[in-house]
């Protein structure tokens, strides 16, 4: 039987305000570990309730966090007041997280497009941690022009809290056109970037395609061969330096960018519990 999820309001270091949603395991089910959902641009941590309910049933305790700027936490939409804010955000998470985990059980990270991109570089920089990581669709490569290269070197410095729309084109998150139509009429999501983000999310993801030769942290890459909202190339990138016996990638040739909400997104899921059971 499904336990209810829950939210609750976390307060950061710097006083902020984050929303976090929890969904605990039935009672019934010994917990192998903990994962932690960092969701994408412009959406929330709720759109992760069917992911999470998986997870429940494979053992494993779920909080998900909105992110600043987004869902129902504090800050502007799509703002980011300092390039360490969403890394430092999540050491908080994870902080507290750890603080509610009986020692020695496992804590993964499980990030989305821009959520992986976070995530990644949290590991990268051994910011706290962490067991695992599991990275759906990571925005490692932007896929800049050079005039846009060119604008955000300027651009952030001059106007930095400058937001303007993020680009991304709905209709290509997935092939089920349920999933597109609720993400529409979603009251948490925004399409709102601001030009530190922007600048935060282009280094970032070039950042950790060099870290990969010497990365650590078992990880799986899921990533999608048709995706239009990220270039896959960064994920090829990742998956091509990084150590494979630490890093597993799986590329989903003909799905979109959220390979969980796809029309057929059972194998994705039997990957992800492959590498999961192979590892905790």
């Amino acid at each position: 039987m499904e336990t209810e999820s829950t939210l609750s309001t976390f307060t950061a270091t710097d006083g902020e305000n984050l929303i976090v949603q929890e969904w605990p395991l039935p009672h019934h089910l010994a917990q192998r570990g903990t994962v932690v959902i960092v969701h994408g641009l412009g959406e929330h941590a709720g759109r992760y309730d069917h992911v999470a309910r998986q997870l429940n049933q494979w053992g494993f305790a779920v909080r998900g966090f909105d992110q600043y700027g987004h869902g129902e936490s504090g800050g502007a939409r799509g703002a980011l007041p300092s390039d360490q804010r969403l890394l430092d955000d999540l050491a908080d998470i994870v902080d507290s997280t750890r603080h509610r985990m009986e020692p020695g059980t496992p804590l993964i990270l499980l990030g989305h497009s821009m959520g992986g991109l976070v995530a990644a570089q949290f590991v990268a920089l051994g910011k706290r941690p962490v067991d695992g990581l599991v990275l759906s669709s990571p925005a490692l490569n932007p896929g800049l022009s050079a005039f846009q290269t060119l604008l955000l070197a300027v651009v952030p410095r001059i106007l930095p809290g400058l937001r303007v729309g993020n680009g991304l084109k709905p209709q290509f998150l997935s092939h089920n056109p349920d999933v597109v139509a609720a993400y529409l009429a979603d009251p948490l999501v925004h399409d709102r970037i601001s030009a530190r983000l922007a600048r935060f999310i282009a280094r970032t993801g070039p950042a950790v395609v060099a870290a990969a030769p010497r990365w650590k942290v078992p990880t799986v890459l899921l990533y999608a061969g048709d995706d239009r909202l990220v270039n896959p190339q960064g994920s090829r990138d990742f998956a091509a330096a990084a150590p494979k016996d630490v890093v597993q990638s799986r590329c989903f040739e003909r799905l979109y960018h959220e390979l969980f909400n796809e029309r057929d997104a059972r194998p994705v899921f039997d990957a992800l519990r492959d590498w999961i059971d192979a590892r905790f």
